[in-house]
């Protein structure tokens, strides 16, 4: 028989086993057919040269190798840094509550004023692009940033400390 025809034939007899193999693994529809895809290229590349090997148990042992692989891949990626992460790292109940905490203090501030700090400090617009956006002067935008920034001071003591330095 020839070769190219087992393959096919191997390819639809066991493709579905290896399908549910590979989202076993990932636990991702998409990534499992990402990993059955490379692990069919890999297999056509090498189905000359298997012979008598079992092809069951060899694409099996491709399909584990270009798993782990691509798990190495992912973990060498994140590298260690010298600088601190832009978002804390702390327990997600506490960043969770932190966030609900800053949230009702911004309904407490003027509509303007909650305007002013998302789009300076969310969208990160300079003063005079968020005086643009509102249709108000650079200077307002200042001024109304500090005011804003002050009435969380108030409100929120400990959640404005991302701000210190910004505005005064």
């Amino acid at each position: 028989m020839d070769r190219e025809v087992e393959l096919r034939e191997f390819v639809s007899a066991r493709g579905a086993a290896l399908s549910r193999a590979a989202f076993l693994l990932t636990g991702d529809h998409q990534s499992a057919e990402d990993l059955v895809q490379e692990t069919y290229v890999v297999l056509v590349r090498r189905w000359q040269k298997t012979g008598t090997v079992d092809p069951e148990a060899y694409v099996r042992r491709i399909l584990y190798s270009r798993f782990v692989d691509s798990w190495r891949r992912r973990r060498i990626s994140e590298l260690p840094s010298a600088s601190p992460p832009d978002r804390p790292c702390g327990d997600e109940t506490s960043m969770t509550a932190d966030r609900l905490t800053l949230q009702g203090a911004l309904t407490r501030l003027t509509a303007r004023q909650r305007a002013v700090l998302v789009l300076r400090f969310y969208e990160d617009l300079t003063e005079v692009q968020a005086a643009a956006a509102l249709g108000i002067s650079p200077n307002t935008v200042k001024s109304q940033t500090r005011v804003a920034l002050q009435r969380l001071r108030e409100l929120v003591p400990d959640a404005v400390a991302s701000f210190e330095g910004v505005e005064s």
